[in-house]
């Protein structure tokens, strides 16, 4: 049994997929971060970071006491090396799943992060800041779509984390100002991950969990974008 700290976010969504593709017994513990319940002392034992996704296995292959794993890109592999699955076992289709995976949680994730902000939540509209972000965006999105235009149907060849992790990110392109149809290679990839079951039922479990509201509160967003060092200690 995992234990899984979440919220409905990305990097939430990649552990459910992972989770529904391994078909793994796992018991979700929502940490509303609109609420604040990311800063619950109890949480930050495990997730110093004071960020979701973590987890909790109670079943190591050790067989020693439970292991938590914090930041969704560990946690994906922790489990692709724990179950021996969605990640390849050959050292060179490994490297190809590890580079990609480093590169959405590098670049495509912060990026398209740092889009979101500046486009949707801002309390001042900074066009500097919003071209850049967009711009950055497209660029990824052209990088991975250059990837895969030499006909894999996935990053890494076989269906992987790398998949995992970059789908989330790409899933709110409207809302980044990304036209995915200029990406047709990327787009393909896209809907291929989108229809898989284990993904179907991931976005499902997300929509019974959390309604996202249409306007953010001004408490939500303090909690949200207005940490400094004072906030961890």
């Amino acid at each position: 049994m995992i234990d899984l700290y979440y919220w409905t976010t990305p990097n939430g969504h990649k552990i459910t997929m992972f989770l529904e593709e391994a078909q793994v017994p796992y018991q979700i513990h929502a940490v509303n971060i609109s609420k604040g319940e990311q800063f619950d002392p109890a949480f930050l034992k495990f997730a110093p970071n004071n960020r979701i996704p973590a987890i909790v296995d109670k079943a190591p292959l050790d067989g020693g006491a439970a292991i938590s794993v914090f930041e969704s890109g560990a946690i994906l592999l922790y489990l692709a090396d724990k179950l021996k699955k969605f990640i390849p076992q050959d050292t060179r289709g490994r490297n190809v799943a590890l580079e990609w995976l480093f590169w959405q949680m590098g670049g495509l994730g912060p990026m398209a992060g740092q889009n979101h902000h500046f486009v949707q939540y801002a309390p001042e509209k900074i066009q500097y800041a919003m071209d850049r972000y967009v711009k950055e965006t497209s660029r990824l999105y052209g990088v991975l779509n250059k990837h895969l235009s030499d006909g894999r149907e996935y990053i890494a060849g076989e269906h992987s984390i790398a998949d995992m992790a970059s789908y989330p990110w790409v899933v709110p392109h409207t809302r980044q100002l990304q036209k995915i149809e200029e990406f047709p290679y990327l787009q393909a990839w896209f809907e291929r991950i989108k229809n898989r079951p284990a993904t179907v039922k991931a976005y499902e479990l997300a929509a019974s969990i959390n309604a996202v509201p249409t306007v953010m509160s001004e408490e939500s967003k303090k909690l949200l974008f207005g940490q400094d060092a004072k906030t961890v200690k």
